[in-house]
C-alpha cells in the first residue's frame, strides 16, 4: 500500500513514523532522492492503513506493506522517488508473490478518510513498468458500483467511492458520475482479473 507521508521532509516523516506515541508506522520510508529507508521487517505489522477494507478483507495492516513516500501532498513525486519506489515495489512484489493488482493507495482502502498517494501521484508509470494497475483503452459502459465492487473498493457512500476511484484512474475528473467514470473502471475490472 502506497501512501504520502504527508510532512514536509523525510526527518520529520522518520520522527512521527519511529515514534511509539503516534501510534503509526510503516514497513518502508522513501525519501526525496528515492532512497528507501527500512523502518519494520515486512513480515511483521506495521500500523499504516487504519480503518478500511479492500477486496471484502478488513485488518489490511496485517496483510499488506506500508509504503511511506516523503511529500506534503501538495507537489509531485520527484524522478528519484518514483525510479526508487519502483526497484522497491519490484523486488517487495517478486519477494511476496504481489501481481499489480496487488498494488494499492491509501485513499483505495479508505474512501473519504484518506487522499494518499494523492492525484499527483504517476500510477501510469508504474504500470508501464508492471508495478501497478492502470487501463490502456477504456471498456464497455457498465454500472460503476458492480465495477467498484469487482475491483475491490469497500461498501461507501456512492459519492465518496467515486471520489476514491478517481484520485487513483481519473485524478482530474470532477462533478457527477460520467460514462468515463464506468467505462474506466470496466477497463480495469478486465485488466485486474487478468493481473492476478
Amino acid at each position: 500500500m502506497l501512501h504520502y507521508t504527508g510532512m514536509i521532509d523525510a526527518a520529520s516523516a522518520r520522527e512521527r513514523l519511529c515514534d511509539p506515541a503516534a501510534q503509526v508506522s510503516a514497513h518502508w520510508l522513501v525519501d526525496e532522492d528515492g532512497r528507501p529507508e527500512a523502518l519494520v521487517p515486512e513480515d511483521r505489522r506495521a500500523w499504516h492503513a487504519g480503518a478500511g477494507s479492500w477486496q471484502g478483507r478488513e485488518d489490511v495492516n496485517s496483510r499488506s506493506i506500508g509504503i511511506e513516500i516523503v511529500n506534503p501532498g501538495d507537489r509531485p513525486f520527484t524522478a528519484a522517488q518514483m525510479d526508487g519506489l519502483a526497484r522497491l515495489l519490484g523486488d517487495a512484489m517478486a519477494r511476496w508473490r504481489i501481481g499489480p493488482a496487488g498494488v494499492i493507495g491509501h485513499s483505495d482502502m479508505a474512501p473519504g478518510r484518506k487522499n494518499d498517494p494523492g492525484p499527483r501521484f504517476d500510477w501510469q508509470r508504474l504500470a508501464r513498468q508492471g508495478l501497478a494497475l492502470w487501463p490502456v483503452q477504456d471498456g464497455p459502459d457498465r454500472p460503476l458500483a458492480e465495477s467498484l465492487d469487482r475491483i475491490g473498493y469497500p461498501p461507501a457512500d456512492p459519492a465518496i467511492r467515486l471520489a476514491a476511484f478517481r484520485l487513483r484512474f481519473r485524478p482530474w475528473a470532477r462533478g457527477p458520475e460520467q460514462r468515463a467514470d464506468r467505462c474506466r473502471a470496466a477497463a480495469v475490472v478486465r485488466i485486474a482479473a487478468d493481473a492476478r
